[in-house]
């Protein structure tokens, strides 16, 4: 009987400390319980963009890349150099027309689409070069023929 009393006596002390209570299931993933599940979607949104902002970049850095690559070729800076004197003469003779003292009092000269058109004014001592592009705009430049102080 002892031992009896010794059981109902424990029983009764773990009776009160037992608590028990409903289980219940949730999902942690906002796809499937729907909580927080605009967040997750615009975090979604957002890495797919960065991701694809990231392969544009890499690819306009390749593009950009090999343009350089290509421009610094010997042969693009031989061209590139034979250009710049080409232009230079052109330039050099159209001064040496517009100072000169033959008698010309206008010229004009066509390249790459746009007109350079000049004219030397004695009465008011000056030259007056305007620069037309293709488009329409143009550009005016007065040189005086003389006050330089050289």
């Amino acid at each position: 009987m002892n031992k009896l009393y010794t059981i109902v006596i424990a029983i009764a002390a773990f009776a009160g400390t037992a608590l028990a209570d409903t289980m219940t299931f949730e999902f942690k993933n906002p796809s499937f319980s729907g909580q927080g599940y605009s967040n997750h979607v615009l975090a979604i949104e957002q890495l797919q963009h960065q991701r694809k902002q990231a392969l544009k970049d890499e690819e306009e850095a390749k593009q950009r890349e090999a343009e350089r690559e290509a421009a610094n070729t010997t042969l693009a800076k031989f061209l590139n150099n034979v250009e710049s004197r080409i232009y230079a003469n052109i330039s050099k003779q159209l001064v040496d027309n517009m100072f000169a003292n033959d008698g010309s009092t206008s010229g004009t000269a066509t390249i790459e689409g746009a007109t350079i058109y000049w004219v030397k004014d004695t009465t008011a001592d000056t030259i007056t070069v305007q620069i037309t592009e293709e488009d329409g705009t143009f550009t005016e430049l007065i040189v005086p023929l003389t006050g330089f102080g050289f």
